[in-house]
């Protein structure tokens, strides 16, 4: 669900053939025409120079215009084109959802960032080197802890034997107490979906609700984020319309993922969205549509996040990186088996969202895709007024 963790490094050229087909629709006028040229350009690039099968991104300019992008296919098979509106597996977008509802029950006076995760789930965080009597609620978030990731563990490098399997988040939880911590708790940094496992167990402790309730009750519906949803228990299929996502097997085929059990995401990556609400989301939080002045402080207090893309910083389950043209955006991005998104917002109410129908990992040249998908959302947000 994160970059430096699900992007699988495979330096297998995809065999598909690919066909292309950029369109840029929007009700109202973006800002200029060169501008909007050089996004539809960059958004096919991630298609004829990346390989990535689809994409499609959406942007939100400061007037709260919306343009919409599409490039490739969203079927190989077919060649059908990516729906403009299209939903996609978010991933690890999920852990800003899950951070946003455990600050507030922050603001509510239900959880202290600086308090053991003992407090909370009594017992239950014990390992080699692990010791929930040592962590906090804020290192959870901030990947601080030294948790090991379950992911890992689970996954062995190859989704295709567990595609299908439900997995619960007890046995995930199991899967990553059986390792060894990282480092002791506040004395470094390491991205792991445990963090977010116990954050969502946090929240359904405290709540006496699943997590997913509880980001559906305190985000999606007051957001009115009506193409976001956190899949329940066996739901393996999106929705609605949408690209197919893909992933390149051992064999070096590119297979069709779109179906896949999304149990072993669950608070850390397992939502389903659209550009569009990730730029809806992303700016309301900035604005403070969702956290009070104190909690939301929080949030934006950053560390250095060693191993992420150039300039990142992390916060409470949001990331800070610096814009070319200046500032910063914040978002989160997230990567899943078929799908990779990035996205970012700006405190002046710019948002660009994009995703791509397989991780980098699948493509000829890694890490070359993974920065070219990075950089086509600060281009959008530096071509935004």
């Amino acid at each position: 669900m994160s970059y430096p963790h699900l992007c699988r490094r495979i330096g297998v050229a995809a065999t598909a053939a690919l066909t292309v087909g950029a369109v840029a629709v929007s009700s109202t006028p973006a800002a200029a025409a060169a501008g909007r040229d050089d996004v539809a350009a960059r958004l096919r690039a991630l298609v004829t120079e990346q390989h990535f099968p689809g994409a499609v991104a959406t942007l939100h300019s400061r007037d709260d215009r919306e343009r919409r992008y599409t490039a490739g296919v969203a079927d190989l098979r077919t060649k059908a084109p990516v729906p403009a509106g299209g939903q996609v597996r978010i991933g690890s977008n999920t852990k800003t959802f899950t951070a946003v509802v455990v600050l507030q029950l922050v603001g509510d006076g239900r959880i202290r960032l600086d308090e053991p995760v003992e407090t909370y789930l009594p017992r239950l965080v014990r390992g080699d080197g692990i010791d929930g009597r040592r962590i906090t609620v804020r290192q959870l978030l901030q990947h601080t802890s030294g948790l090991p990731d379950y992911a890992a563990a689970y996954l062995a490098d190859d989704i295709f034997p567990v595609q299908h399997r439900y997995v619960s988040p007890r046995d995930l939880l199991d899967l990553a107490l059986a390792g060894k911590a990282e480092f002791a708790p506040g004395q470094g940094w390491a991205y792991s979906n445990t963090n977010y496992l116990l954050a969502g167990l946090l929240v359904e402790r405290v709540t006496g609700r699943p997590v997913g309730e509880e980001i559906t009750r305190r985000i999606l519906r007051p957001l009115n984020l009506r193409d976001t949803y956190f899949p329940s228990a066996g739901d393996q299929d999106i929705r609605k319309p949408h690209p197919h996502g893909y992933h390149l097997d051992t064999t070096g085929t590119l297979r069709d993922v779109t179906r896949l059990d999304p149990s072993w995401g669950w608070a850390a990556g397992g939502m389903i969205g659209t550009t569009a609400d990730l730029n809806t989301f992303y700016s309301a939080v900035l604005a403070g549509r969702l956290l009070g002045e104190a909690e939301l402080a929080e949030m934006r207090s950053t560390v250095a996040a060693p191993g992420m893309w150039a300039g990142a910083r992390y916060g409470l389950g949001i990331i800070s990186t610096p814009l070319s043209c200046g500032g910063l955006m914040w978002g989160h991005g997230g990567d899943i088996h078929g799908y990779e998104t990035r996205d970012g917002a700006t405190d002046d109410g710019r948002a660009a969202a994009v995703a791509v129908t397989a991780l980098p990992g699948s493509v000829p040249e890694p890490e070359k895709a993974a920065d070219a998908v990075v950089r086509f959302v600060d281009t959008a947000l530096c071509r935004l007024t």
